[in-house]
């Protein structure tokens, strides 16, 4: 199936750019990655950091974080590199500690040359981790941003989770904003966490809402890590989302990744369940129904980008993401998810 759905990708690929032939394209990578626990190894005493796979090793916490990065940021190098032949110019991110964690993943020794910019707040996740956004300062210039507590209660009790970022800018000369999610986990179960991640996608409707007010028909991605899967209600009730592109209006959000997940793609997996929490929605306005208009940014091949040397090959999980840290233990791996990346293109 997958090597089908490639197939099929590669020669819509090639339809399109015959149809243009003679015509030279600007092609930008926008991607999501949750990078798994990339925590420091010094304990903060005001937040719950001591759980992280982290700071429960027993000894060579130093060697274990440089070696994380390095893996991490070899990873982020190739992301959408084939088409575009840089890393991503636009990167989301969640499961980080600090900016300290971020600062030294973009001045590592592969990345440092990409002049990645940084977007981050403290979140109010009790074990501290939070989202963040990566930029080569190079192709997108933020303009704005603003971090929004999704203000989730559950039995009158306030739900304290991952925040969700908005960063506004320009992508060469292009106005878009990105919101970035890490939504509520499904411990206690999908279905008893479910209003949770409910809340968090209303959350999501509210920042939309407050950038259509200033922006009629705005170009929005909206990425994340959601713990859920595209057919869920926090997309289908709540954001309303659209999987065929036939289906799409004026203001609508199309999630592409919904297509993956039928025909069997995942970013990770849990007890013999594979999911796709990872993915990455558009507006209306980043969507080229026709595939014959790239006269401004338009979303190009939406994929996951899952390399076999970041894959387990054997045992228990083989066939899931090669991760980080299992047992208490670091395994050398990269993470317990795959990113998720598109193209946005346009004609030169």
């Amino acid at each position: 199936m997958k090597k089908t759905l490639f197939l099929f990708i590669l020669f819509s690929s090639s339809i399109i750019f015959s149809q243009n032939k003679g015509k030279e394209y600007t092609i930008r990578t926008v991607a999501f990655y949750n990078l798994e626990n990339l925590f420091d190894t010094i304990n903060d005493v005001t937040k719950n950091d001591e759980a992280s796979p982290m700071m429960e090793l027993k000894e060579n916490r130093s060697k274990v974080y440089w070696d994380k990065i390095d893996k991490l940021s070899s990873v982020i190098l190739q992301i959408g590199k084939d088409k575009s032949n840089t890393s991503p110019a636009i990167l989301g991110v969640c499961e980080v500690e600090n900016r300290a964690v971020l600062e030294d993943l973009v001045n590592s020794d592969k990345l440092k040359s990409k002049r990645y910019g940084i977007v981050h707040y403290e979140s109010p996740d009790k074990r501290g981790i939070d989202v963040a956004l990566l930029y080569q300062q190079r192709y997108f210039k933020p303009t704005y941003h603003e971090s929004f507590n999704p203000n989730i209660y559950r039995d009158n009790r306030k739900v304290y989770t991952r925040d969700q970022l908005l960063v506004s800018g320009y992508l060469d000369d292009e106005l878009i904003h990105v919101i970035v999610n890490h939504w509520p986990s499904r411990s206690g179960g999908e279905m008893k966490s479910r209003p949770l991640r409910e809340k968090a996608a209303y959350q999501n409707t509210k920042i939309i809402a407050q950038i259509k007010q200033k922006e009629e028909n705005p170009k929005i991605l909206v990425l994340g890590d959601f713990n859920d899967d595209p057919i869920n209600s926090s997309f289908k009730k709540v954001l309303k989302t659209k999987a065929k592109k036939k289906d799409v209006e004026d203001g609508d959000l199309y999630n592409p990744f919904e297509t993956l997940f039928k025909k069997g793609y995942n970013t990770g997996g849990y007890r013999d369940n594979i999911s796709m929490f990872d993915q990455i929605l558009i507006t209306s306005a980043l969507l080229n129904k026709e595939e014959k208009d790239f006269s401004s940014y338009k979303m190009f091949n939406p994929a996951v980008f899952n390399k076999s040397f970041m894959t387990n090959k054997k045992g228990r999980y083989k066939g899931y993401p090669f991760r980080s840290f299992s047992f208490g233990t670091y395994t050398g791996g990269y993470s317990d998810h795959y990113p998720v990346y598109m193209y946005l293109i346009k004609e030169k």
